[in-house]
C-alpha cells in the first residue's frame, strides 16, 4: 500500500512498525515535497510546503525526540 502525507497520524499510531519504519517513511515524505520545488513554484506553493515539512519533522520528533529535535533545529 502507498501512504501519503495525509497518512501521517495513521502512520504514528502502528504497532507493528518499528520506529525505524517510522522515521525512513515520514522521511520519504518530506523528501518527495522537497523534489516537488523547481524554479517554477510559486511563494505560496513554498510556504505550504514549508509548513508540511515541519508538520512532519513534528511528527518525527514524537516517534524519536531526540532526532526529531536535531532536525527542527537544523531545519530553522
Amino acid at each position: 500500500m502507498r501512504y501519503t502525507i495525509d497518512d501521517i497520524e495513521r502512520i504514528l499510531k502502528f504497532k507493528s512498525w518499528s520506529k525505524k519504519r517510522k522515521v525512513d517513511q515520514l522521511l520519504e515524505f518530506n523528501a518527495l515535497l522537497s523534489s516537488d520545488l523547481g524554479i517554477d513554484t510559486t511563494t505560496r506553493e513554498r510556504l505550504a510546503t514549508k509548513r508540511k515539512s515541519k508538520q512532519i519533522l513534528q511528527a518525527i520528533k514524537t516517534v524519536d525526540p531526540e532526532l526529531g529535535t536535531s532536525f527542527l533545529q537544523h531545519w530553522d
